[in-house]
């Protein structure tokens, strides 16, 4: 995952888009490959971080533990510790992250016709 510098253009540019375009500041709230299926697998209900992990295999618990941090900070996600032994963690998806499911439904539907459409016009 790799982070801009708060120093650079880049960074500078996309702040000013996330600050006049609310799209720009949601898809890039959402954006990466595993935040997504993260969404997927938690619209369920609460998994444990070893469910989660089992769901989504090439992903590496670093990089889970990164993904569920930063969903935590946005809001996304909410993690429930339990004073047990051994330590009992759960996930779960925010009221305002439930309120990606319905653009995730239909992001699913679009990218199912996208998709039969692009391999219809590829052969």
């Amino acid at each position: 995952m790799s982070k801009i510098k708060d120093t650079s253009v880049n960074f500078e540019n996309k702040k000013n888009l996330e600050e006049t375009c609310a799209e720009i500041y949601a898809v890039n709230l959402i954006s990466g490959q595993w935040i997504l299926s993260i969404c997927y697998y938690l619209k369920q209900g609460k998994l444990r971080f070893t469910e989660l992990k089992n769901k989504i295999p090439n992903i590496t618990e670093r990089m889970l533990t990164l993904q569920l941090k930063k969903m935590e900070e946005d809001k996304l996600v909410s993690r429930t510790a339990y004073a047990e032994v051994p330590l009992r963690v759960e996930y779960e998806l925010t009221p305002i992250g439930k309120g990606l499911l319905p653009i995730l439904a239909q992001l699913e539907q679009w990218g199912k016709l996208h998709k039969s459409m692009s391999e219809g016009s590829a052969t």
